[in-house]
């Protein structure tokens, strides 16, 4: 029978070189040993499974084997004929005996992966620097570094009807509520792909879908991962993906960063204020200009209207046009600047725009003032590059409104933006909590940080944890 067994998974696994089939003679019989070369530490097989089956006197049946023969960490039964290819394709080495009808599995995992790094997009001038990897054992292990908790809690579960690919939910008992973890459990269990290769794949089913802003957070620092955990919110990890998803989220960590809590409490107050401040100016100066030089001229200093009258002539387009052909420039450059190897994007970006400016100038497309402006507007989105994406498209929005009113239609823009935010929810949570909520939140970490020891609390209410 367990020949037949053997005989079924090679007809599943054929055409795959890399899948070993090991005859080993024991002393009540033959055992199979089925495992993938490149995912499995030969030199462990060799030395702590089959070398103690050959020599192993003690073997009687499939339990002494199992209790007493082999040296594997990881030895369990295999049910089914699925879940033995499972464990094979997961890196595991699968054994079948013919004096018994028990098949195991011995974890033997030995595949190539990165070291620990420091993430790239998340750099820091001080704290931790080391990043989550693509094996999800490693992340795991990150973050039992940070969190040496009891109530720590990973739950495992396998998506993807042709890839099986492993996700993770992690969450700190007592601190997340019940009703968040249920809702986020139900939605990844309703996912229904064929492969699952990327946390796109689940963050797509998390976030609200009629929004550019991000209603899920995501993250390469185990440190960040950590603190997230530790406010009551939950992770999930993605086997064969160096980030994680983190919800709720909400949009005022678009504007904190990891330095917040490393640097000192006053530096770190004047940033937050000048990203709260950037955001803003990359929101609404755009469309303030365009209200302005069009509908509005006794608002401008008189010196100045001057100025910005003798800095357009000649030039042939509204100013509408002039300052949406002259952000497309800079968000072209911006584009390029990222997507070239980063030496190059570099020096793309800073000579770029130094000759887009004077160039376009000299030809008469845009104005010194015009291009002053959306230089302001573009470089104050550096300091909000969470919100890259948002600001692009809503500053357009606002700047066509106040083309089209002036003023008034600065302010309708403004509130549609405010509206749209206050519309939007991240897992059943309102997008701008805490805001409008001061009896849950008390308003530690908003626009200034209080001292750590203040703000290190869980943000939902003890209430819902139940």
């Amino acid at each position: 029978m367990n020949e037949q067994y053997v005989e079924n998974i090679k007809e599943k696994l054929r055409d795959s070189f890399d899948v070993k089939y090991r005859e080993i003679k024991c002393l009540k019989g033959l055992a199979h040993a089925i495992y993938i070369d490149n995912l499995c530490d030969s030199k462990f097989i060799s030395e702590y499974i089959i070398e103690p089956l050959i020599k192993n006197d003690k073997i009687e049946d499939i339990e002494s084997i199992k209790k007493e023969v082999l040296y594997a960490n990881n030895v369990g039964k295999v049910t089914t004929e699925e879940d033995a290819i499972n464990h094979i394709l997961s890196g595991d080495v699968v054994l079948v005996f013919n004096f018994g009808k028990t098949i195991l599995y011995c974890e033997a995992k030995g595949f190539v992966k990165r070291t620990v790094g420091v993430p790239p997009t998340e750099s820091v001038l001080k704290g931790p620097r080391e990043g989550f990897t693509e094996v999800i054992v490693d992340n795991i292990a990150l973050i039992r570094r940070k969190i040496k908790n009891q109530n720590l809690k990973f739950e495992s579960m396998n998506l993807g009807n042709t890839s099986n690919t492993i996700v993770v939910l992690c969450y700190l008992k007592g601190a997340a509520p019940e009703s968040l973890i249920q809702y986020i459990k139900n939605k990844i269990k309703n996912i229904n792909a064929d492969f699952i290769i990327d946390i796109n794949y689940i963050e797509e089913e998390l976030k609200n879908k009629h929004t550019v802003f991000d209603t899920v957070g995501y993250t390469e620092k185990p440190d960040i991962a950590a603190s997230k955990l530790f406010e009551g919110k939950v992770v999930v990890m993605v086997d064969g993906t160096s980030s994680v998803i983190t919800v709720p989220f909400f949009f005022i960590e678009n504007l904190q960063a990891a330095d917040d809590y490393y640097l000192n409490k006053y530096f770190t107050n004047v940033s937050r204020i000048q990203r709260w401040l950037s955001f803003i100016i990359a929101i609404i100066l755009p469309g303030l200009y365009v209200a302005l030089s069009t509908y509005h001229f006794s608002l401008i200093p008189a010196i100045f209207v001057v100025k910005l009258a003798n800095s357009r002539a000649g030039v042939p387009f509204p100013t509408i046009v002039e300052v949406i052909i002259m952000m497309v420039f800079f968000q072209l450059l911006r584009e390029a600047g990222i997507r070239l190897p980063q030496p190059t994007g570099q020096a793309m970006s800073i000579v770029g725009a130094l000759i887009l400016g004077e160039a376009a100038v000299g030809a008469g497309l845009a104005s010194e003032s015009t291009i002053v402006i959306v230089a302001v507007a573009s470089i104050s989105t550096f300091l909000v590059p969470d919100l890259y994406k948002a600001v692009v498209i809503w500053n357009m929005i606002i700047i066509i409104f106040s083309a089209l009113l002036g003023l008034p239609g600065l302010y309708m823009g403004c509130f549609l933006l405010i509206t749209h935010l206050a519309s939007l929810e991240t897992c059943g949570y309102p997008y701008l909590f805490p805001l409008g909520t001061l009896q849950v939140y008390k308003y530690r970490d908003i626009f200034i940080r209080s001292n750590l020891n203040k703000i290190s609390k869980t943000i939902f209410d003890k209430d819902e944890n139940s």
